[in-house]
């Protein structure tokens, strides 16, 4: 292993910590939606508790960091430092839906249908009403809700076939595409289909049991907002190549379901087209930047392997 790999793979320590790429881009990233929080904490509510809650979340997620440091076992170690990570991408996703009308103090829907009326000539998720069928929607949610276990497997793939540098590699665009999105939804805060013309959709979704995870995760899990760029089509990009650069296999098998996942967002009534066009966009550009980003620009990322003390 050369001398670029070990630091690529350990990072930087400090305070008695390694700290890698990743955790410094997603600790840096609360950092700056707790600023932003406390600057335009009059137009948040419950900024207080929020506060607080930020700090508690960083401070998890450093014990983490070093419970993470100190454990040999490889499967372990794997463990906790995928959860550590998806928490927060998963907390800050959560945090910002208070903070999205922070600066424009409404929600843009009339821009994005004025757009896509000008584009198509129709609403594009109106128009697929004519095109609805319990098993067209059935496969479309199950592609919709499968994508949340595809980060941990193709992450567990990732790392044991090429160690820990590549799955910092994974983690790091990840975390950079989930925070160009979270600030996204700040910048320019859409509420959603549902939201927006709810009362023009005339067909149900009808389906079966993935449908019905599909609506349960619409009516209790995700609150207004959050909708451009398209999270799950950013993601799912981001772990649709990062399946071609390490495991072709992987890539293959994704191949319709990230291409149906697409649809799903706006044929489900998630997103509009524009949500998904805009997040498959921050996904290349993320995936372009990354590299640099990590210092890893010039190498051969398919062939990264960090041999070790894990075992």
């Amino acid at each position: 292993m050369n001398s670029t790999d070990r630091h690529l793979a350990e990072g930087k320590t400090a305070w008695g910590l390694t700290w890698r790429p990743t955790d410094i881009l997603l600790l840096s990233s609360l950092g700056f939606f707790t600023v932003l929080l406390g600057i335009f904490h009059p137009r948040v509510n419950g900024w207080l508790s929020t506060l607080f809650i930020n700090i508690a979340i960083a401070l998890i997620y450093v014990i983490l960091m070093a419970v993470n440091q100190r454990i040999r076992s490889r499967w372990l170690w794997f463990l906790v430092r995928v959860a550590a990570v998806q928490i927060l991408f998963a907390y800050m996703f959560e945090m910002v839906h208070p903070m999205q009308l922070i600066f424009h103090g409404q929600w843009n829907d009339p821009a994005v249908l004025s757009l896509e009326s000008t584009l198509f000539g129709i609403q594009p998720t109106l128009w697929l009403e004519q095109f609805i069928h319990p098993v067209l929607t059935e496969w479309l949610m199950f592609s919709y809700v499968v994508y949340i276990p595809i980060y941990p497997v193709l992450a567990g793939i990732i790392f044991f076939k090429h160690r820990e540098s590549a799955l910092e590699d994974f983690l790091f665009t990840l975390g950079l595409t989930n925070v160009v999105c979270d600030f996204g939804f700040i910048l320019f805060p859409v509420a959603g289909p549902m939201v927006a013309i709810g009362h023009l959709y005339t067909v149900p979704l009808d389906g079966y049991l993935f449908t019905w995870i599909g609506e349960f995760i619409r009516n209790h899990l995700h609150p207004v907002g959050g909708t451009i760029p398209s999270p799950h089509g950013a993601v799912a990009t981001v772990m649709w190549l990062m399946a071609f650069r390490y495991h072709r296999p992987s890539f293959y098998i994704l191949t319709p379901i990230i291409l149906s996942l697409y649809v799903s967002t706006f044929y489900g009534r998630y997103h509009y087209v524009t949500d998904i066009v805009v997040g498959v966009l921050v996904a290349a550009i993320v995936f372009w930047v990354s590299p640099v980003l990590q210092g890893r620009r010039g190498r051969r990322m398919q062939t990264v392997t960090v041999p070790g003390g894990l075992r």
